[in-house]
This record gives C-alpha cells, structure tokens and sequence, in this order.
C-alpha cells in the first residue's frame, strides 16, 4: 500500500462536543473534522478555550464527541464500551502530561512499571522493560529514585518512558514542555522528535509554545471549537536527530 493510500490512524469527521444546556451551553468542539496518518507528528494549537484540550481529551478516549464521528484504525470508537475504550487507552495510546503525573513516593522504575502491571505482565518481564524504556530516555543508573530527587527535565523523561512501556501506537502529549525551562524543553522535545523515529509512533501534541510546535510535522490551528488552520509546518520537523547532551536535563 502505498503513503497516499495508506488509512488514517486518527480520523475526525463532523466532530462536536457540547457541554451544558440552554444559555450555559459551551460548544467546545464545533464540527471538527482532520486526519492524522501514522507516524505523523502533529501539533495542536490555540488559545485558551480554542477546544484543543477536549479535542485532544477525545483522541485519548477520556472524554467521547456528542456528535460526528472519531474513528481510530477505522473503528469508530463511540460503538466502544466503557472496557473496550480503557482497552484502546492501555494497548495503543500512551500519554505524556505538562504536570508529569507521577506517584510521588514511587521510584521511576515503578512509575513505569504501573502501566505494565494493568497489562498483567508478570513481574521480571515488566521491570526488565520498565528498565529498557528508562534507559531509552537517559535515565539509566536512576531507576530507584523518587521524583522528588529528580529534575523537571528528569521527571518528564520519567513520564516518557512510562508512556513508551506499553508500546503505544501514539504518544498524546498536553502541554509536555509547559513546566520546564527553555534548555530543558528543547532537550524533551528533542527526546520525542528520536523516539517517533526510532519507535515509529504517531504523536499528538497539545502546546501554546510556537518553539515547540514547531518540532512537529503539521500544525492544526483551532479557534472557538473549530479548526481555523491545518497546515505543514514551513520548517518542516526540526532536528532529525538531538541536539543535546540528554542524560543530565
């Protein structure tokens, strides 16, 4: 099959969500429609209250459209269960977030054995993985410490590999760099442009930081629920390969 032919992994068409009733109505999504082809890298912008969020709360099957259509690997997931969609979040999605998200007394091992163990893996085979993906993004010789002993760098590098564990198809990043310095920031994005490559994983990024989108293949600009721009990137994806000094962030 060829690029051209190739089917969305992410498909939107006609997609609405709507909280609230009468005068408290809030159309957070109004009609959206994009697709996103595997192995695209894709960044979502917008002001605050543009729908970005929700949309990206949607793909993640954390929220579900009150109207239109959101297929993923051409299943339309609002035929899904409840089980079925948490199924869908556990084997394809992984997710990376602004505030990182981890169990504070936890080590990062343990971080991200947590996504391994709601598989069901057996405990040798989970720790043996859960230390591959931490090496993968420079934290190997800190597996046993806690986040407070780590940097913000160090931490969302944490998230990351608890995102990568379970081998998602793709990575939905909200606001991943929104904590972190500036050095910082373009180490993590550096982290996630070889990871898409070596992984070959789709990811979706929320952000208002136009430096960071700018990492991206693709910008979906949305205003007041609606899509008001969906374009390449003029620069195209920066930086093939990092250009950073990662194991210290």
């Amino acid at each position: 099959m060829t690029a051209d032919a190739m089917p969305p992994l992410i498909r939107f068409t006609d997609v609405a969500r709507v909280y609230g009733t009468g005068e408290a109505e809030v159309r957070a999504l109004d009609g959206v429609s994009f697709d996103i082809m595997p192995g695209e890298f894709v960044a979502i912008m917008g002001p605050s209250g543009s729908g970005k969020s929700t949309a990206m709360n949607v793909i993640g099957c954390l929220d579900r459209p009150t109207a239109g259509h959101y297929f993923f690997n051409g299943v339309d997931v609002a035929g899904l269960s409840r089980d079925q969609r948490a199924l869908l979040r556990r084997h394809y999605l992984g997710f990376v977030f602004q505030g990182f998200n981890l169990l504070p007394r936890t080590t990062a091992l343990e971080n991200v054995e947590l996504p391994l163990i709601y598989k069901g893996l057996p405990a040798r085979e989970r720790i043996a993985m859960a230390r591959e993906v931490l090496a993968l993004v420079g934290l190997e010789g800190r597996e046993h410490h806690d986040p407070s002993a780590l940097s913000g760098g160090q931490q969302q590098r944490v998230a990351i590999a608890r995102a990568l564990a379970g081998a998602p198809e793709v990575v939905l990043a909200d606001e991943p760099t929104g904590n972190l310095d500036t050095r910082t920031s373009l180490e993590i994005m550096d982290l996630l442009v070889r990871l898409r490559r070596e992984r070959d994983l789709t990811i979706v990024m929320v952000t208002h930081e136009e430096d960071m989108a700018r990492y991206a293949d693709r910008l979906i600009w949305m205003v007041d629920g609606k899509v008001a721009r969906d374009e390449p990137m003029p620069e195209g994806p920066l930086h093939a390969a990092p250009r950073h000094q990662e194991a210290g962030a």
